[in-house]
């Protein structure tokens, strides 16, 4: 599932696309995408793209004219490229700009999400309004940290993905952010010393940072997509060696999520003995 250096990565890639070229037409089909919102407003996208945001794993479009259109990737939702005449497959949704190509939002499995919106709403809308802080877009510091996730009861893995504490990260860069801080998953975020939250913050940024490095480029691949090579050091490792320690990564289902780690480099136990 795409999150925050996927869709960063798209950002970049339609800020770049659209700088300079006007949208001629836009056009969608009958699709799910615009459940809940009104597919015939997207036609009325036209014009300059004048500004490009993300907030979390949401991607905010304001055109010319007020219009807006807040996206969401969903689990398999892509924007690409092409030239007029080609269409990949799975296009729900295109931009035609002037300069001969057109962007395709492509989705197979149709969790991707497309609603238009005046632009002036576009931070109101609820789905923007219930996030909370943004590693890349607001910054976060490890005190920060501690005060979106400090008093949760849940396990600091199923804290971590709560996108209405911190927005942005998921399954797999919450693996990725533990496993280089150390922390066991199933850690509840009262046990973690001022040490721990400073080691946790500083491996979030160098989780975002490392993945937004290898997003670079037009075409986006996901992990298990076209025998995609898997790129994590401990997601998607279970019954594999660890990158640190050669200890079998393990896995067990937390929050209704895959989560895997390290037993060895990521005790359950804190050194002050603490669960």
């Amino acid at each position: 599932m795409p999150e925050l250096p996927e869709v960063e990565s798209a950002r970049r890639n339609l800020e770049r696309w659209f700088h300079g070229h006007r949208v001629l037409k836009a056009e969608a089909g009958d699709t799910r995408i615009f459940r809940g919102a009104k597919r015939k407003q997207f036609s009325e996208l036209t014009g300059r793209v004048e500004s490009l945001e993300r907030r979390g794993k949401y991607l905010l479009l304001t055109f010319e004219g007020g219009r807006g259109l807040l996206a969401h990737l969903g689990m398999t939702g892509k924007f690409v490229r092409r030239r007029e005449g080609q269409v990949p497959p799975h296009s729900h949704a295109r931009f035609h700009l002037e300069d001969g190509t057109v962007i395709h939002f492509t989705d197979y499995r149709l969790f991707g999400r497309m609603e238009p919106a005046p632009a002036a709403k576009l931070h109101q809308l609820e789905a923007i309004q219930a996030l909370g802080r943004d590693p890349v877009a607001d910054g976060l510091t490890a005190q920060q940290l501690q005060e979106a996730l400090g008093r949760s009861r849940m396990d600091l893995k199923v804290a971590l993905m709560d996108q209405g504490r911190i927005a942005g990260l998921g399954n797999i860069y919450v693996a990725e952010a533990l496993f280089r801080s150390g922390l066991h998953p199933s850690r509840k975020p009262a046990t973690l010393t001022a040490e721990e939250w400073e080691r946790l913050t500083q491996a979030i940024h160098d989780t975002l940072r490392s993945a937004l490095e290898q997003e670079q480029g037009e075409e986006p691949v996901y992990l298990e997509e076209n025998r995609s090579e898997n790129p994590f050091l401990v997601y998607g490792r279970a019954g594999g060696p660890c990158s640190k320690c050669q200890t079998k990564v393990q896995s067990f289902t937390q929050g209704g999520r895959t989560t895997h780690f390290c037993p060895k480099c990521q005790p359950k136990r804190s050194k002050r003995g603490k669960r």
